[in-house]
């Protein structure tokens, strides 16, 4: 067993470490709250102080709460020790699983550690929850620094507070701490932006053999993406094809993970011809591609390539998140030269309309994409790793310091996860093209004003005729539904609108086998979103056999299933192709 004063000065560098990677977490962050910097964060911060001087009496008012309930807490705690009846004062939040070992109740100290620690946290809250008279992007700027200091300093992220950890050190002699610390010291080393926190075991998944494994074949490439063809599974096919184009941020395989949960198996199983975009994981090279050129070398390259390889000259497409927005763009522009090339699309958690972001708004707003701007001219793109750790501090106690305890803490590796080690596969963007997206649309939201100019064309997307079938999901903090309906009331032809349960991946990757979650429809797309929700049949289960029923009169009549390579283009490798195996 290690000797206690070995594992005592493991605790004092552990406590180094931790502090370190709070410095990290501050100086570095994403690029977004980087780019906002000291100036905006203290402009913040003289708005908010400038409003309660305004207001004294509900200052004082919040303060008396958090003092009586502290004075209340030590005399239940008192009465505790003392052998007499006691009332918990505060409790976690429905969902916060940090407080669940037995300990946090049952032992009087660490119940007291927990509840001053979620009495301070209220009270910090509400300091700019309850702010009057303060401009809603300011009062969600300062709400989000404010949780990530009240998360970041939880009892259960220090080993010293955390009666789970202290338990671990004292069967394991402090091996955990000796582990953590070390691997903690490593992952420092090697994290250039902020804390490159390992999810998942990344030596788990191969590409191609337990993940991404879909059968197929890439046919087709230039320098921004690779066209895989998938081989079908059934002897008849749909007339035709499908194009699937996914989001750049991050890799398409997140629709091919596991035979079981994959909707691209599911796809090729529906008797589909399916195409998949593979993006280019850029580099300082292709900082001058343009969002004109991901469309023009995207999207619109994949459908002369797809008629090459089939002789079709239509397709069903499909388009999740950014990919769908890119998607929308793709079929205005062919709109307004009155070609029908795409017959049917259907979008996945995508947003037409930015003037709603959800939480991601926190980090755009003119001073973070303007020095955020700066910095990509100087490397050439945006740093997928940055903005892994801005999607993760969205979600920060479930996406960050969950793993910080379970790697650093517990000194345990990650298990095996497959979806995490996707979501650890980052991917850069170019320097121009999202420099363009950020300003077109989070912040002049241009796509839906008729303002966006692509390929030397304006744009409408109410000049789309096609039918259209738009997915978002309940719990989404990357794409809120709200905002996707708008956009969908926006987009021309026949619009079928439909509300999954769950969030921005689980409620997409919903296979039907898994019994889960659930949808909502309602025809009426003219109603707000809310009386829309109210007025929706709710259905158990997965949405895609719906969507399937949806796109059977779409499909173009049934033909021979069709081969990767029977047509005009020769196959170039084995899916998933080499794009994709670029890791950061």
């Amino acid at each position: 067993m290690k000797a206690h004063k070995d594992w005592d000065q493991d605790l004092f560098e552990l406590g180094k470490c931790y502090w370190q990677v709070l410095d990290n977490l501050w100086q570095q962050g994403s690029g977004y709250w980087q780019g906002s910097g000291a100036e905006q964060w203290a402009e913040a911060v003289n708005q908010a102080n400038q409003a309660w001087l305004g207001n004294p009496s509900g200052l004082f008012s919040l303060y008396n709460q958090w003092l009586e309930k502290q004075q209340l807490l030590w005399q239940q705690t008192s009465q505790r020790l003392l052998g007499g009846q006691y009332q918990t004062v505060a409790e976690p939040r429905a969902g916060d699983q940090r407080f669940n070992h037995p300990q946090w109740q049952n032992h009087p100290v660490f119940d007291f550690i927990k509840q001053a620690y979620l009495i301070n946290s209220e009270y910090l809250d509400a300091l700019f929850a309850q702010l009057p008279e303060l401009d809603p992007k300011v009062r969600q700027q300062l709400q989000f620094n404010a949780r990530q200091y009240i998360n970041a300093l939880a009892p259960t992220n220090f080993p010293w507070s955390n009666p789970d950890v202290i338990e671990q050190t004292l069967a394991s002699g402090g091996k955990n701490l000796s582990e953590g610390l070390k691997r903690l010291a490593e992952d420092l080393e090697n994290s250039p932006l902020g804390l490159n926190l390992p999810m998942t075991d990344l030596n788990a998944f191969k590409l191609g053999e337990n993940i991404a494994a879909t059968p197929g074949q890439v046919v087709f490439q230039n320098r921004l993406m690779q066209l895989i063809q998938y081989s079908p599974s059934t002897e008849t096919v749909a007339k035709r094809p499908m194009l699937l184009v996914p989001p750049w941020i991050n890799k398409f395989y997140v629709l091919d993970l596991r035979p079981q949960n994959s909707l691209i198996k599911y796809l090729v199983d529906q008797g589909h011809t399916l195409f998949v975009i593979s993006w280019v994981n850029p580099d300082a090279d292709l900082c001058e591609v343009s969002f004109d050129d991901y469309m023009q070398e995207g999207p619109l390259a994949a459908l002369e390539a797809i008629a090459q390889a089939t002789g079709e000259q239509e397709v069903n497409a499909l388009g999740y998140c950014i990919g769908g927005t890119l998607l929308a763009c793709t079929q205005a522009y062919l709109a307004s030269k009155r070609s029908k090339r795409i017959a049917s699309t259907t979008y996945l958690t995508t947003l037409l309309d930015f003037a709603d972001p959800g939480e991601i708004g926190v980090f755009i707003n003119e001073q973070s994409v303007a020095a955020l701007e700066r910095q990509m001219q100087q490397l050439g793109y945006f740093d997928g790793r940055m903005m892994a750790l801005g999607f993760n501090m969205l979600r920060e106690n479930d996406l960050f310091w969950s793993f910080f305890i379970t790697n650093y803490l517990k000194g345990e590796l990650p298990p095996a996860f497959d979806l995490l080690y996707w979501n650890s596969d980052s991917t850069n963007l170019p320097a121009a093209m999202h420099g363009f997206y950020l300003r077109q649309m989070y912040l002049e939201n241009k796509l839906v004003q008729d303002e966006l100019k692509l390929a030397g064309r304006y744009i409408r997307l109410s000049r789309i005729t096609a039918p259209s079938y738009f997915l978002a999901t309940e719990k989404d903090h990357i794409a809120k539904w709200q905002a996707c309906f708008q956009g969908a009331r926006a987009h021309g032809g026949d619009k079928t609108f439909v509300l999954a349960g769950s969030g921005h991946i689980a409620g997409v990757i919903n296979p039907p086998e898994a019994q889960k979650y659930g949808y909502s429809t309602c025809a009426d797309l003219e109603l707000e979103p809310l009386a829309w929700q109210e007025a929706a049949e709710r259905h158990n289960g997965s949405w895609w056999p719906h969507w399937q029923a949806w796109l059977t009169p779409l499909r173009g009549g049934e033909v021979p299933a069709r081969h990767p390579g029977d047509g005009e283009l020769p196959v170039l490798e084995a899916a998933p192709g080499s794009y994709v195996r670029k890791r950061l």
